[in-house]
């Protein structure tokens, strides 16, 4: 019999260096969304609260507590729903996959290997991986659900993960501008320079994901904050007045 060549083996550098990160896990977007739209909109009401009343008012304290818990619950509620039923509807595309390979075993084969042959691969050889995959139905319905639907069905996202890490990280960014009214400030001015550092610092982290320059996430986060809180604060300082 002719002896076949054991695999080749990856080298110790690139096994080391080629690792990339979780892009699927549902936690990242959340995570960022709450941080972000925690501590802009918090920080945008107290702002505004500071600009119709008299400051270091126990109403700004109280209206950043309920907009910290308002918010939280309802991001965390968003969140659940929203993951939950992207889930459903992956998994019942899912199923319909399942069913037309079950039905159609040779019609959705060709299928498949139609697929290979439009990524460049020969035809003879398209065919071959094609009925390799559909030796076993498991493996053929996850390529199927890949190659048609661009999903792992063994990594879908997360709803408890997503609603989980949009509760933890909206109440974190909430507590920001808020905090220095907690310590005892009077004034806007802490919560100023907390919030506007934190969204520089923030949009700066988030760079560590994206091809976007560290100052240039960061700068664009701060400058965004800052109109929203400078809008509402304008129409604080408009309404609070005339409201007896």
């Amino acid at each position: 019999m002719p002896r076949t060549s054991p695999p080749a083996a990856v080298s110790a550098e690139h096994s080391g260096d080629h690792t990339h990160r979780d892009v699927t896990g549902g936690w990242l977007r959340p995570a960022v969304f709450g941080a972000m739209d925690g501590l802009v909109s918090n920080f945008a009401l107290i702002a505004g609260m500071d600009g119709g009343t008299s400051s270091g008012s126990q109403f700004i304290v109280l209206a950043g507590l309920a907009g910290l818990a308002a918010g939280a619950f309802s991001m965390a509620a968003g969140e659940y729903t929203s993951v939950a039923s992207q889930r459903e509807l992956a998994r019942a595309e899912i199923e319909v996959e399942r069913l037309e390979i079950q039905r159609h075993p040779g019609d959705e084969e060709l299928e498949l290997a139609e697929t290979y042959r439009a990524k460049g691969l020969a035809p003879e050889l398209a065919d071959q991986v094609a009925k390799q995959f559909h030796a076993n139905p498991e493996q053929a319905l996850e390529e199927h659900v890949r190659e048609e639907l661009g999903l792992d069905p063994n990594d879908l996202p997360s709803p408890v993960v997503a609603a989980a890490s949009s509760f933890v990280c909206f109440a974190v960014g909430a507590l920001i501008p808020l905090l220095p009214y907690l310590l005892g400030a009077s004034n806007v001015v802490p919560a100023l320079i907390m919030s506007l550092t934190a969204l520089f610092v923030c949009g700066a982290v988030v760079s560590r994901v994206t091809s976007r320059s560290w100052w240039y996430s960061g700068l664009r986060q701060l400058l965004l904050g800052a109109a929203a809180a400078g809008l509402t604060y304008f129409v604080g300082t408009l309404v609070g007045p005339g409201i007896g």
